[in-house]
């Protein structure tokens, strides 16, 4: 692979693609509508917006948002609107799974938060994504050996949690709680929750949310079909691998409202266009954007490389009209206008990989060999890895340090910014230099609550700069605990 590219102003930069075989581009199947979701979209108003999205129709009408959602869920026509459901809500500004992360992830757009379901040693449903409290709250213990008072009385993490994240004052909700949250504003994608159906359906049924809840599973459809018998109204979708496609010919005529199409590469059967073309005729095809192995490689952090390496593919050749991801606010901002990862105007990015050659000249690493997953520049002994498709830096230690060159487009006053991951406090530190000056003060890196997840941090540091091109270095401390992920550097122009 091709691992020199030079810096781009006011664009995105695209690294070294991950190679990606997909389908060819497929067009959407006009699809018969269910009686109710029929009599429904006939009933409601026009289209809230009657400029077309880039991507997906402009949706339905709706006396609520939630109406419009559960409206726009029903259509699975070659103009449905595009859907998007947040993971464990929006965990990038509140904990996952808490209360504001639901009501952050809706006035980001979501049409749909994905919640993680479990039930107390009381019975009670509450919003927990693993078995245990352990990573995302100040306790311990399986959830279903602690009463709902055991559980209200912890704290939540931030983030995606982790021992090192930082406690919130945020408490583990219930799902009652939640589904109160929900009513007017959107669907929640009831993960887990299989297991727990009865008493999902009394908490929809008492907060009269039924429209609102989406339940979920890869049970054998005798058993879905029982459950959808026994309780009208449910909303309903199934999980789907190469190991149960027969299952979607098994619910005949009576289809779910979408399916969860999860493959690991595109050669399985599931991910090829036969298969997606039965599943789209019928329903909507959800795909899950967050990490690799999910729909291959087509993630969130590739789609903001290079839409078409992720969201755009899966649209375009996968017949995906849900995604479900870690990145909201992005993603609906591709919806809208096409872009990926657009920089500020006048901005400079580069990608960490993009180092200047040569060890103890353009870079210093303390052992010689690549100690990640991506072999991009034989020969050099940064440690260049693929994290979920982000083309990151990894094995950060102290005393090692990256130069870059840097081209600026027009003189002016700079700040340096990093794009890093890591789940520990403190995760690093690093210093700034540039053209051989001074090192900057120390800059902390914050913990992101993931090793695969990315944050832009503003470092505070800036710099005046003339147009033209000029060295940057970043220096990590040799004294200074290191244990982060470097994805790119940015530098934008200060206003004054």
């Amino acid at each position: 692979m091709n691992s020199r590219i030079r810096t781009r102003v006011g664009a995105v930069v695209t690294t070294a693609a991950l190679v990606l075989s997909g389908a060819v581009a497929v067009a959407g199947a006009q699809a018969e509508s269910q009686a109710e979701s029929q009599a429904d979209l006939q009933s409601g108003s026009v289209a809230a917006s009657a400029a077309p999205a880039a991507f997906g129709g402009a949706g339905n009408g709706g006396g609520t948002p939630a109406e419009r959602a559960y409206r726009d869920l029903l259509d699975h026509g070659p103009d449905a609107k595009i859907l998007t459901a947040a993971h464990r809500a929006q965990w990038r500004a509140a904990p996952e799974n808490s209360a504001p992360a639901i009501l952050a992830a809706f006035a980001d757009g979501a049409e749909i938060v994905e919640l993680d379901v479990q039930l107390t040693a009381d019975g009670v449903p509450v919003l927990m994504h693993d078995t245990t409290v352990d990573r995302t709250t100040n306790g311990t213990g399986r959830v279903d050996s602690l009463t709902l008072e055991q559980i209200e009385g912890l704290r939540l993490r931030e983030g995606l949690g982790g021992a090192q994240a930082a406690l919130t004052d945020e408490r583990v909700p219930t799902l009652e709680q939640a589904m109160r949250l929900a009513k007017d504003r959107g669907l929640v994608n009831l993960d887990k929750g299989w297991p727990f159906r009865a008493e999902i359906w009394d908490v929809l049924v008492e907060t009269g949310t039924v429209r609102n809840g989406l339940f979920k599973s890869d049970a054998p459809v005798d058993q879905v079909q029982e459950f959808r018998a026994t309780h009208r109204g449910a909303v309903y979708m199934h999980m789907v691998t190469d190991a149960n496609l027969a299952d979607v010919e098994k619910f005949g005529d009576d289809q779910p409202v979408a399916y969860e199409v999860n493959f690991d590469s595109t050669a399985d059967a599931v991910a090829r266009r036969p298969f997606l073309d039965r599943v789209a005729s019928g329903s909507r095809v959800w795909s899950n954007t967050m990490w690799n192995g999910l729909s291959e490689r087509m993630t969130d952090e590739a789609s903001l490389i290079d839409p078409l390496r992720g969201w755009q593919a899966l649209v375009k050749g996968y017949h995906t009209t849900i995604f479900q991801t870690d990145d909201v606010e992005k993603l609906e901002r591709w919806l809208r206008t096409g872009e990926g990862d657009p920089l500020p105007r006048g901005a400079v990015r580069v990608q960490a990989e993009d180092f200047l050659p040569g060890e103890g000249v353009g870079y210093h690493d303390l052992e010689p060999a690549n100690r990640s997953n991506l072999q991009m520049r034989p020969g050099e002994g940064v440690d260049i890895q693929d994290l979920d498709g982000a083309v990151s830096l990894g094995w950060m230690r102290g005393g090692e340090w990256l130069t870059y060159s840097v081209e600026v487009p027009r003189t002016g006053e700079y700040e340096v910014a990093v794009r890093a991951s890591s789940p520990y406090s403190p995760a690093g530190t690093y210093t700034v230099s540039f053209d051989d000056g001074a090192p900057s003060a120390r800059v902390d890196v914050r913990n992101t609550t993931s090793h695969a997840k990315q944050v832009l941090q503003p470092s505070g540091v800036t710099q005046r700069l003339t147009r033209g091109t000029h060295t940057l270095r970043i220096a990590l401390p040799e004294d200074a605990y290191q244990n982060w992920n470097l994805d790119r550097i940015e530098l934008t122009p200060v206003s004054r």
